[in-house]
């Protein structure tokens, strides 16, 4: 039976704080991030071992690309931040393709809104893992984190001088664009958030679609689009947010 929701579905609580299924497939995604990483870390060495050229070719990559945005000069600042997004989100994104993830789960009486269950014509089915980066909460999340890392940089690299970014009264006219600045500012999340859960939410939902219409041999090209468009999409927003950063930089150096 095709299986296609919107919204996360709760497994269970714990110490009375809801688990979803997404939450529970973020955690999966920074325990194999974390294991990842000390894998590839643990004994460092002048000359490296596979897992080690492995890290320091994927941490270098980053740094190297990253540090086109930022320049030299801030680089060293933004990069913890930038690499851990994408590294999270790409992570994130691919682990949601694995098999299994969305497909495998449990048959449930469908609850009503007195929360008392009620034999339903047919079982609900709620699988146990759906991809993190699917559920609107969780890009939503990363959008507030990104937006808030923004403005404290700005904050801490340039002190006072970042606010009259949003608060100029010099004339009416810069006090204007200076509220179009704080709207402009928490707009961004509502972008980052949408365009990134629209994404791989769509490409959920197109994978399920084929796989239920002609399982095997056909859903493989959409599978390797979904794998690029899961790259590209932790690279857009990691990408925007180093720009972000450095708008939020320079213009207060500009009217220094």
């Amino acid at each position: 039976m095709l299986h296609i929701s919107l919204v996360a579905e709760k497994l269970g609580a714990l110490w009375g704080f809801p688990v979803t299924n997404s939450l529970l497939t973020a955690w999966v995604t920074m325990l194999v991030l974390v294991l990842l990483s000390v894998i590839g870390t643990r004994r460092l060495s002048l000359v490296p071992s596979n897992a080690q050229s492995v890290a320091e070719f994927v941490v270098g990559g980053l740094y190297d690309f990253f540090g086109q945005i930022s320049g030299p000069r801030y680089i060293r600042r933004f990069f913890p931040l930038l690499a851990s997004l994408f590294l999270f989100i790409v992570a994130a994104n691919w682990v949601g393709l694995l098999p299994g993830v969305g497909t495998i789960g449990f048959h449930h009486e469908k609850e009503t809104a007195q929360h008392a269950a009620v034999p339903a014509a047919e079982p609900v089915f709620t699988p146990l893992l759906r991809a993190a980066t699917a559920d609107l909460n969780m890009t939503v999340g990363l959008a507030i984190v990104a937006v808030i890392a923004i403005q404290f940089f700005g904050f801490a690299i340039l002190g006072r001088r970042y606010s009259s970014k949003f608060l100029n009264f010099s004339s009416p006219i810069m006090f204007f664009l200076g509220i179009l600045e704080l709207i402009s500012e928490f707009s961004r999340i509502i972008s980052f958030a949408f365009r990134l859960f629209g994404n791989i939410f769509a490409g959920e939902v197109l994978l399920a679609v084929m796989a239920f219409l002609m399982p095997f041999v056909v859903p493989l090209p959409f599978l390797f689009m979904e794998l690029f468009v899961g790259f590209i999409q932790a690279l857009v927003f990691s990408m925007l947010t180093a720009v972000f950063l450095n708008v939020a930089v320079l213009h207060g150096e500009e009217h220094a």
